[in-house]
C-alpha cells in the first residue's frame, strides 16, 4: 500500500530558517538545543518539501508550536504555507489549486481544522470536502492511544478508526424536492467500500493488529449499509489471519464507552467514523492529544484525529498542542526521518508523564508556550534546566 510507505523527496535546497517569531522563554536553550541536534542527528540528504494548511481557529498556534520544535530539533523539513479557510475569506479555487500544486511536488501536508460555515452559500461541498476529493484522501486513520501520565475512565487503550472519507453521507447531494422536503443522498459504492476494507486490514496486518470490526447500519440501510458490509466480508476472506467481526453502530458507541478494550481497528463509513473519532478521542483525553492522518494512493496528510477549530480558544494561548506535534511526529516516521520522528514523539509523552505541565484542557493551568517550551526542554535525553 503505496500511502503508508515512506515518501522521500529531497529538495536541492538547504533548510532555510523560518522567520515563525520566537515565544519568550525559549531563549538560550532554543539555541542550545538547536546547536545538539545538529551535531548528534544523522546528516540528512536534503530538505523535505511539506504542505502546510495552518487552517482556522487555534490552527495558526498549533502550527506555530510545530515549527518551534521543529526548529529547535533540527528537523529537515521546509514547509510551503497555504492560508484556506472559508471564515476568514481566504477560500478561492486559485487558493486550492496552488495548494494542489504544493501537494503534487511534496505529496505530504500538516493541515490543521478547516472549518466549514453552516450557512449555504450556493455550493454544498466546503473547500475542506473539495480539497480531501481532489487528493483522493479516501482513508482517514485514527490512533486512540492512552498517554502514561495521564489518567481518564480508560486506560491503556491502544486502538485505530479507519473510515471512507469521500462519499457516505458526505456527498454533498441534497435538494429541495417539494417545498419544505428535503433530500439528502448517501452514496455507497462497491469500488470504494472494496478500497477501504482493503486498506484497513492491509493496515492491520503491517502494524501486527488481530482484528478488524466492520461498523454498519445494514439492518435499516439493508442496501447502502448492506453493499458496505457484503464487500468487507468478501476482503475478510481474503485475510485468514485477521479476526474480523461486525457490530452496528448504535451498539458501537455503546461498547465503546462500557469497554473499549475489546476493539482492534475500527473500520466504517464517512459519517459513522467522524462521530466515533470524536467519541473515541473523548476517551483518552478530548480532542487535543489524538493524531490523525488521510491518506490516498498518492498523498498523506497529518492532522488531529478529533477536528475541532477550538475557536473560543484562540489568542488565549491555552491550546493543547500534543495532538498536533504527535501528528507532526507521525508524519516525520511517514518521510522516514524515524530519528526526529522519535524525538519529538518520546519528548511529547515525556512532558505528560512527568505531569508538571499540563493545559487546561488537561486538568492543569499551564499555557500553549509553557507545554512547548517543555517539550523542547526534553528533547535530547542530557539537556536540563
Amino acid at each position: 500500500m503505496a500511502a503508508l510507505m515512506g515518501v522521500r523527496t529531497a529538495a536541492a535546497c538547504l533548510l532555510q530558517s523560518q522567520s515563525c517569531g520566537v515565544w519568550r522563554g525559549l531563549g538560550t536553550s532554543a539555541a542550545v538545543l538547536q546547536k545538539q541536534a545538529q551535531a548528534e542527528s544523522p546528516k540528512a540528504e536534503g530538505v523535505f518539501p511539506v504542505t502546510m494548511i495552518p487552517g482556522d481557529g487555534v490552527g495558526p498556534e498549533l502550527m506555530h508550536s510545530v515549527k518551534e520544535v521543529f526548529k529547535v530539533a533540527g528537523v529537515p523539513v521546509q514547509f510551503d504555507e497555504h492560508h484556506l479557510s472559508e471564515v476568514q475569506n481566504m477560500a478561492s479555487e486559485e487558493i486550492l489549486d496552488k495548494v494542489f500544486e504544493s501537494m503534487k511536488k511534496s505529496k505530504v501536508a500538516l493541515i490543521g481544522k478547516i472549518h466549514t460555515p453552516m450557512e449555504y452559500k450556493g455550493e454544498l461541498a466546503s473547500y475542506d470536502m473539495r480539497l480531501r476529493r481532489k487528493l483522493d484522501l479516501f482513508a482517514n486513520v485514527v490512533h486512540v492511544n492512552s498517554l502514561p501520565g495521564y489518567k481518564t475512565r480508560h486506560n491503556n487503550l491502544n486502538l485505530v478508526i479507519i473510515r471512507e472519507q469521500t462519499e457516505g453521507e458526505y456527498s454533498s447531494l441534497e435538494h429541495e424536492s417539494a417545498k419544505g422536503v428535503i433530500e439528502c443522498l448517501k452514496i455507497i459504492t462497491r469500488a470504494k467500500s472494496q478500497r477501504i476494507a482493503k486498506f484497513a486490514f492491509d493496515f492491520a496486518t503491517k502494524t501486527g493488529r488481530s482484528k478488524v470490526t466492520a461498523v454498519h447500519k445494514a439492518n435499516i440501510m439493508k442496501l447502502g449499509d448492506g453493499l458496505f458490509l457484503r464487500c468487507c466480508e468478501e476482503v475478510s476472506e481474503l485475510y485468514p489471519k485477521i479476526k474480523f467481526d461486525t457490530m452496528i453502530i448504535d451498539n458501537c458507541c455503546m461498547q465503546l464507552v462500557q469497554n473499549p478494550y475489546q476493539f482492534d481497528v475500527l473500520v466504517m463509513p464517512n459519517l459513522y467514523g467522524n462521530i466515533i473519532d470524536n467519541l473515541a478521542a473523548g476517551l483518552v483525553g478530548g480532542a487535543g492529544v489524538v493524531p490523525g492522518e488521510s491518506y490516498s494512493a498518492e498523498y498523506a496528510v497529518f492532522e488531529m484525529g478529533a477536528r475541532h477549530p477550538f475557536a473560543q480558544a484562540v489568542g488565549r494561548n491555552i491550546a493543547n498542542p500534543t495532538a498536533m506535534l504527535l501528528s507532526s511526529a507521525n508524519m516525520l516516521r511517514h518521510l522516514n526521518l524515524e530519528y526526529h520522528s522519535s524525538m519529538i514523539s518520546d519528548a511529547v509523552r515525556k512532558v505528560i508523564k512527568v505531569g508538571k505541565v499540563r493545559t487546561q484542557d488537561m486538568g492543569g493551568y499551564s499555557t500553549t508556550s509553557d507545554f512547548v517550551k517543555s517539550v523542547i526542554d526534553h528533547l535530547h535525553p542530557h539537556y536540563g534546566i
